[in-house]
Protein backbone atom coordinates (compact mmCIF):
# COMPACT_ATOMS: atom_id res chain seq x y z
CA UNK A 1 0.00 0.00 0.00
CA UNK A 2 2.85 2.40 1.06
CA UNK A 3 4.63 1.97 -2.45
CA UNK A 4 1.47 2.31 -4.67
CA UNK A 5 1.06 5.59 -2.64
CA UNK A 6 4.53 6.79 -3.18
CA UNK A 7 4.31 6.06 -6.71
CA UNK A 8 0.82 7.83 -7.43
CA UNK A 9 2.77 10.92 -5.66
CA UNK A 10 5.63 10.18 -7.65
CA UNK A 11 3.49 10.28 -11.08
CA UNK A 12 1.14 13.13 -9.74
CA UNK A 13 4.68 14.97 -9.34
CA UNK A 14 5.93 14.03 -12.67
CA UNK A 15 3.10 15.10 -14.62
CA UNK A 16 2.93 18.74 -13.03
CA UNK A 17 6.15 19.04 -13.75
CA UNK A 18 5.21 18.37 -17.42
CA UNK A 19 2.36 21.03 -17.67
CA UNK A 20 2.63 24.67 -17.95
CA UNK A 21 2.27 27.69 -19.66
CA UNK A 22 5.63 28.82 -20.06
CA UNK A 23 7.85 28.58 -23.77
CA UNK A 24 9.56 25.76 -22.43
CA UNK A 25 6.61 23.25 -22.33
CA UNK A 26 4.37 24.56 -24.75
CA UNK A 27 4.51 23.04 -27.92
CA UNK A 28 6.73 20.28 -28.92
CA UNK A 29 9.91 22.15 -29.45
CA UNK A 30 11.10 24.91 -27.77
CA UNK A 31 11.05 28.59 -29.29
CA UNK A 32 12.88 31.53 -28.15
CA UNK A 33 10.36 34.12 -26.73
CA UNK A 34 11.14 37.85 -27.40
CA UNK A 35 10.15 40.73 -24.91
CA UNK A 36 5.97 40.86 -25.49
CA UNK A 37 6.27 37.68 -27.50
CA UNK A 38 7.38 39.82 -30.70
CA UNK A 39 9.65 39.16 -33.20
CA UNK A 40 9.84 42.33 -34.98
CA UNK A 41 11.19 45.07 -32.64
CA UNK A 42 11.34 49.01 -33.92
CA UNK A 43 12.96 51.57 -32.25
CA UNK A 44 11.72 55.38 -32.72
CA UNK A 45 14.72 57.99 -33.48
CA UNK A 46 14.80 58.80 -29.61
CA UNK A 47 15.02 55.61 -28.50
CA UNK A 48 17.75 53.94 -30.39
CA UNK A 49 21.13 53.10 -29.32
CA UNK A 50 24.16 52.58 -31.34
CA UNK A 51 25.18 49.69 -32.01
CA UNK A 52 28.84 48.41 -31.03
CA UNK A 53 30.96 48.38 -33.43
CA UNK A 54 31.38 44.54 -35.01
CA UNK A 55 33.87 43.64 -36.91
CA UNK A 56 35.77 40.79 -38.28
CA UNK A 57 37.21 38.89 -41.52
CA UNK A 58 35.68 39.18 -44.65
CA UNK A 59 33.98 35.87 -45.72
CA UNK A 60 35.55 35.77 -49.17
CA UNK A 61 38.83 37.65 -48.62
CA UNK A 62 40.12 36.70 -45.64
CA UNK A 63 42.88 38.33 -45.60
CA UNK A 64 40.86 41.35 -45.30
CA UNK A 65 38.70 42.45 -42.08
CA UNK A 66 35.46 44.35 -42.53
CA UNK A 67 33.00 46.11 -39.84
CA UNK A 68 29.86 47.97 -39.54
CA UNK A 69 31.87 51.25 -39.42
CA UNK A 70 33.19 50.97 -42.50
CA UNK A 71 29.61 51.90 -43.66
CA UNK A 72 28.92 55.19 -41.43
CA UNK A 73 26.30 57.35 -43.35
CA UNK A 74 24.61 54.29 -44.83
CA UNK A 75 21.52 52.02 -43.38
CA UNK A 76 23.13 48.67 -42.81
CA UNK A 77 20.55 45.61 -42.94
CA UNK A 78 23.13 43.31 -40.78
CA UNK A 79 22.03 39.70 -41.10
CA UNK A 80 23.27 36.65 -39.10
CA UNK A 81 22.78 33.73 -40.65
CA UNK A 82 24.72 30.10 -41.09
CA UNK A 83 25.04 28.06 -43.95
CA UNK A 84 23.77 24.66 -42.56
CA UNK A 85 20.56 27.24 -41.67
CA UNK A 86 17.66 26.36 -44.02
CA UNK A 87 15.49 29.45 -43.66
CA UNK A 88 19.04 31.29 -44.48
CA UNK A 89 18.53 29.74 -48.04
CA UNK A 90 15.23 31.26 -48.78
CA UNK A 91 16.51 34.66 -47.05
CA UNK A 92 20.05 35.25 -48.24
CA UNK A 93 18.36 35.79 -52.33
CA UNK A 94 15.94 38.11 -50.85
CA UNK A 95 18.20 40.19 -49.05
CA UNK A 96 20.08 40.39 -52.38
CA UNK A 97 17.33 41.37 -53.97
CA UNK A 98 16.82 44.05 -50.94
CA UNK A 99 20.35 44.76 -51.75
CA UNK A 100 20.31 45.27 -55.73
CA UNK A 101 17.25 47.38 -55.11
CA UNK A 102 18.05 50.25 -52.70
CA UNK A 103 22.43 50.16 -52.70
CA UNK A 104 21.91 53.28 -54.78
CA UNK A 105 20.02 54.83 -52.31
CA UNK A 106 22.95 54.42 -49.78
CA UNK A 107 21.55 51.18 -47.98
CA UNK A 108 24.30 48.54 -47.49
CA UNK A 109 23.10 44.89 -46.42
CA UNK A 110 26.29 42.90 -44.10
CA UNK A 111 26.48 39.23 -43.80
CA UNK A 112 27.03 37.91 -40.65
CA UNK A 113 28.06 34.21 -40.47
CA UNK A 114 28.06 32.36 -37.60
CA UNK A 115 28.62 28.57 -36.78
CA UNK A 116 30.00 27.55 -40.29
CA UNK A 117 33.82 26.19 -38.46
CA UNK A 118 35.19 25.33 -41.94
CA UNK A 119 35.02 28.51 -44.24
CA UNK A 120 34.12 26.50 -47.57
CA UNK A 121 31.26 25.74 -46.70
CA UNK A 122 29.52 29.72 -46.70
CA UNK A 123 31.93 30.18 -49.04
CA UNK A 124 29.97 27.92 -51.50
CA UNK A 125 26.76 28.86 -49.90
CA UNK A 126 27.51 32.92 -51.16
CA UNK A 127 29.18 31.61 -54.36
CA UNK A 128 25.89 29.43 -55.19
CA UNK A 129 23.29 32.27 -54.70
CA UNK A 130 25.24 34.78 -56.27
CA UNK A 131 25.36 37.19 -53.32
CA UNK A 132 27.45 40.23 -53.98
CA UNK A 133 27.09 41.98 -50.77
CA UNK A 134 29.54 41.11 -48.07
CA UNK A 135 29.61 38.68 -45.05
CA UNK A 136 31.69 38.66 -41.64
CA UNK A 137 33.62 35.21 -40.75
CA UNK A 138 32.95 34.46 -36.74
CA UNK A 139 32.52 31.20 -36.66
CA UNK A 140 31.70 31.22 -32.51
CA UNK A 141 30.30 34.48 -32.88
CA UNK A 142 32.46 36.00 -30.47
CA UNK A 143 31.65 39.16 -32.17
CA UNK A 144 28.29 39.11 -31.57
CA UNK A 145 29.20 38.94 -27.76
CA UNK A 146 29.05 43.21 -27.86
CA UNK A 147 25.36 42.91 -28.36
CA UNK A 148 24.30 43.11 -24.94
CA UNK A 149 21.31 40.82 -24.16
CA UNK A 150 21.11 39.40 -28.20
CA UNK A 151 19.60 36.17 -28.29
CA UNK A 152 22.52 34.43 -29.71
CA UNK A 153 20.83 31.52 -30.73
CA UNK A 154 18.63 33.86 -33.04
CA UNK A 155 19.53 32.62 -36.84
CA UNK A 156 18.54 33.90 -38.95
CA UNK A 157 18.12 37.55 -37.65
CA UNK A 158 18.56 40.83 -39.17
CA UNK A 159 19.39 44.23 -37.51
CA UNK A 160 18.55 47.65 -39.42
CA UNK A 161 20.99 50.11 -38.25
CA UNK A 162 20.27 53.90 -39.25
CA UNK A 163 22.91 56.00 -40.61
CA UNK A 164 24.12 57.13 -37.66
CA UNK A 165 25.14 53.44 -36.46
CA UNK A 166 21.72 53.23 -34.31
CA UNK A 167 19.65 50.22 -34.09
CA UNK A 168 16.51 51.12 -35.78
CA UNK A 169 14.93 47.88 -35.92
CA UNK A 170 15.75 44.04 -34.90
CA UNK A 171 13.96 40.83 -36.69
CA UNK A 172 14.67 37.85 -34.48
CA UNK A 173 13.22 35.54 -37.57
CA UNK A 174 13.56 34.82 -41.43
CA UNK A 175 12.79 37.61 -43.25
CA UNK A 176 11.52 38.73 -47.11
CA UNK A 177 13.01 41.71 -48.49
CA UNK A 178 9.59 43.09 -48.63
CA UNK A 179 9.13 42.84 -44.94
CA UNK A 180 12.26 45.72 -44.39
CA UNK A 181 11.86 47.30 -47.56
CA UNK A 182 9.76 50.04 -46.69
CA UNK A 183 11.79 51.01 -43.31
CA UNK A 184 14.87 51.51 -45.18
CA UNK A 185 13.76 53.07 -47.52
CA UNK A 186 12.23 55.27 -45.13
CA UNK A 187 15.50 55.51 -43.19
CA UNK A 188 17.24 56.19 -46.18
CA UNK A 189 15.25 59.08 -46.96
CA UNK A 190 16.28 60.64 -43.31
Amino acid sequence: MKRTILALLALMLLAGCSTGKDAVSQGASFQFVAPGGTTDITYNTADRKPIPNLSGEDLMTPAKQISVADFAGKVVVLNIWGQWCPPCRTEAPELEKLYKAEQAKGVQVLGYDVRDDDSSAPRDFVRDRSLTYPSIYDPPGRGLLKLTGYPLNAVPSTIVIDKQQRVAAVYLRPILASDIEPLVQKLAAE
